[in-house]
């Protein structure tokens, strides 16, 4: 049987235990990296190799930076001074959140937005006793992130991706807020959606009663008393964070670790209590994406879901029909793989595709970037999506109300691209 062949069952398999939950996902995930190598679809050492990318140094340093925000106090005091702003209103609440996250997002990476937000997002609703809550916001926040990330040349590695292969091609490249045009409109679906119909089926979706809040926040016996000069330190480490991301001192896993490390060092929180806060299914999550994106690499299997796709529109191909299936193929790939990965894959494919029958490579190129951005309909699709399973979401959670964001943002692209590209 063929390697690609094999990828597409052991996935087909993977999204079925993922949906039906009979597995814990975390297990699922590990089951599928074995499976991938024991059919030698990919050597083992690829298999577990996820587990030392960058990526997953990010969350988890950044997770235990989090963690020592709410030991210390400062999230909490974050968190109090977004209520005292805004109130419990659950609609300004959205509105707050979603801009500040935004902002961030512009020129910071996803996952290190995400992994700085969703603790100041945590902190703020346990702040205001029960009248937010996490399984209302978390998921918000994660896709804002990755709708915000999609505005600039540099917010999301799809349009590093992209614009690097234009240049090294011999195009012009983007131009810094040229991905606005459909991150801006996407933003503003982003903010209806969640105010409206979003609000609406999280309440029906939901149980919130059936997860209680692990906040550490939420409980005063559980956070020791605060200290002024351990809050200093922890906004301190928080800062150096920050700035060795924007100033790329080292990568950013690096950084993300040195400063965990540094909250240990300064007594911001403790090692066991690193080890009792780490979100270690969000970890094992993170760690086993990579391999599934490697798989459909190397077997081939990606390249024949884009080719196939492609391929079945025929003589009928139209720009926007080409634009649209390019679309719908990153979107569906990049919610089974890394964004980085379905761009790297995919970028070079429609730039061909579009040369071939003689439409604007850069649009190809472009939309390949966009789409790339929005996978929402799943927990593996982009960290910043994985990291919101703190709020005690299910898998099939993502599908109902992700995937029906998922489905809205690209009914939205493709009615975007006669606008932008002018077709």
């Amino acid at each position: 049987m063929e390697p690609s062949t094999i990828t597409l069952i052991i996935m087909g398999v993977t999204l079925i235990l993922y949906t039906t939950e009979r597995i814990p996902i975390a297990t699922t995930s590990i089951l599928a990296c074995l499976a991938l190598a024991i059919f030698g679809v990919i050597p083992m050492t690829e298999a577990l190799a996820g587990f030392g990318n960058d990526i997953v140094f990010l969350i988890m340093g950044m997770v235990v930076v989090g963690n020592a925000l709410f030991e210390t106090g400062v999230a909490q005091v974050l968190g109090e001074k977004i209520i005292s702003l805004v109130g419990t209103r659950q609609r300004v609440f959205i509105v707050a959140i979603i801009a500040v996250t935004t902002a961030i997002s512009l020129f910071m990476n996803n996952s290190a937005t995400a992994a700085l937000m969703l603790p100041i997002a945590g902190a703020a609703i346990a702040a205001s006793k029960g009248k937010l809550s996490k399984k209302n916001t978390f998921m918000m926040v994660g896709i804002a992130v990755c709708v915000g990330g999609g505005i600039t040349l540099i917010g999301s590695p799809p349009q590093l991706i992209a614009n690097a292969f234009l240049i090294e091609s011999g195009y012009e490249g983007f131009h810094f807020f040229e991905f606005g045009l459909f991150g801006i409109p996407m933003l503003v679906l982003l903010l209806v959606f969640f105010l409206t119909i979003g609000m609406r089926l999280q309440k029906k979706f939901f149980d919130f009663s059936e997860v209680a809040d692990t906040t550490p926040a939420s409980t005063g016996a559980d956070v020791p008393p605060r200290s002024t000069v351990k809050m200093c330190i922890a906004v301190g480490i928080l800062a150096f964070c920050i700035t060795g991301f924007l100033r790329e001192w080292w990568s950013m896993g690096v950084v993300a670790m040195v400063g965990a490390v540094l909250c240990v060092v300064t007594g911001c929180i403790s090692q066991k209590r690193v080890f009792q806060k780490m979100d270690w299914t969000t970890v094992v999550i993170m760690g086993c994406s990579f391999s599934f994106a490697a798989a459909l690499d190397q077997s081939g299997a990606g390249r024949l879901i884009a080719n196939g796709m492609i391929n079945v529109l025929g003589e009928s191909l139209t720009p926007w029909l080409l634009l649209s299936a390019i679309a719908l193929v990153a979107m569906i790939l990049t919610n089974f793989m890394s964004s980085t990965a379905a761009a790297s894959m995919l970028v070079p494919i429609a730039a061909f595709a579009a040369i071939e029958v003689g439409f604007d490579i850069r649009a190809a190129v472009m939309i390949t970037a966009v789409a790339a951005n929005i996978g929402y309909a799943t927990p593996v699709s982009t960290p910043p999506i994985t990291m919101t399973l703190a709020g005690g979401y299910r898998f099939k959670d993502y599908v109902k109300l992700g995937g029906l964001f998922n489905v809205l943002a690209f009914l939205l692209i493709v009615a975007l691209i006669p606008l932008v590209f002018g077709l």
